[in-house]
């Protein structure tokens, strides 16, 4: 299994701050609390210079703050390691508020405002301190649970791989054995039918592994592959396992996953003719008008629901749960004396890249 790759260092720590404080779930409660304190502001105090210096309090304490913050403590914080950097982290703090609640309002002569006394100098301290702190830490929280959440679909992607790879339960091996033991049989009574055994045997195999390797492939190579399986039950048995095809032409340009229907044409043969029931199985695919893929196949004998110990249902929906993140369904259900699965997709679904 591929080493879930880590995620590259943010090329600017500014623009990736910045853009974080732009986000609605930050930005409104900032300009809400910015907003009031600026108010208060010039409520407090007549001078011309006590609105503008608020404002510009207020956008120095809201960018300078995490800024720094995130400049100096890019990961978890540790006060073991970052005790240097937690002062330092206090000094630029106790500068910022220093130059404009006191060294600008002398500067420019100004009187008494509500931010420039010296007990409201000490909680604008206080405020840029733990603001800083806290935007910082929710911007790494942020960051931290989308590399989680992408490590954790890389290892689904993965998960799903290693299915394929094993694809137990997408090959039969109780059928592959009775195709080779008929085969053998076939040799020594009819050498055509022999020849033409191993051809689809060996054209099924090829583009199975075909499939392991690939992430994607055509709707018509998935359907191609379900001819060659039903063909060689045929070859065993052609007087019970027919088959009908209710395809449009020319077939959707659709990409799926590989193998995704072979599980369930290979369950309609073994729970519909192998098991006794005498029909047709019948394959069909169509469009709907808002743009979906509707696959189905239809085998004789009534579905009676899910069979202990059966694992290619649940692989088929967890399949298209990764891959259409829960836009695609199955569904399996009796139809009279018949059993229809059905799988609906949507057409124009961005499937994942390649797995290997």
């Amino acid at each position: 299994m591929r080493k879930p790759p880590s995620s590259p260092p943010e090329p600017s720590i500014i623009r990736s701050t910045l853009r974080a404080l732009l986000h609605p779930r930050r930005l409104i409660p900032i300009v809400l609390l910015s907003s009031s304190l600026v108010v208060a502001q010039g409520n407090y105090s007549r001078d011309p210079f006590a609105i503008p210096l608020g404002i510009a309090m207020c956008v120095a304490f809201v960018i300078v703050a995490p800024v720094s913050w995130r400049v100096l403590f890019p990961d978890r914080f540790n006060l073991r390691h970052g005790g240097i950097r937690l002062i330092l982290y206090g000094a630029i703090g106790a500068g910022v508020v220093w130059s404009l609640g006191i060294v600008v309002p002398r500067v420019l002569d100004m009187g008494k405002t509500l931010l420039t006394a010296p007990t409201s100098v000490v909680v604008c301290l206080a405020l840029f301190l733990v603001g800083g702190w806290g935007l910082g830490r929710d911007m790494w929280l942020e960051n931290e649970l989308a590399r989680a959440e992408a490590r954790a679909t890389l290892l689904a992607r993965e998960a799903e791989g290693a299915q394929l790879l094993a694809l137990r339960s997408h090959l039969d091996p109780h059928f592959l054995f009775n195709t080779l033991n008929a085969i053998a049989e076939w040799c020594r009574e009819d050498g055509e039918t022999a020849e033409r055994a191993v051809m689809r045997l060996s054209a099924m195999l090829r583009t199975v592994l075909a499939g392991v390797r690939a992430s994607t492939w055509p709707l018509a190579e998935e359907l191609a592959l379900l001819d060659t399986l039903f063909e060689l039950h045929r070859l065993r048995d052609p007087d019970r396992v027919r088959v009908t095809r209710r395809l449009p032409q020319p077939l959707p340009d659709v990409a799926i996953p590989p193998m995704l229907l072979l599980p369930l044409a290979e369950n309609a043969v073994k729970h519909g003719p192998a098991a006794g029931h005498d029909g047709e199985i019948v394959l069909a695919a169509h469009t709907t008008a808002d743009d979906r893929l509707v696959v189905s196949i239809e085998n004789p004998g009534a579905y009676r629901g899910r069979r202990p110990g059966g694992s290619g249902i649940e692989i088929v929906e967890r399949r298209l749960a990764l891959a259409y993140d829960d836009q695609a369904v199955l569904t399996i259900a009796a139809v009279g004396e018949t059993t229809r699965a059905e799988v609906t997709l949507p057409i124009a679904a961005h499937l994942p890249g390649s797995l290997t």
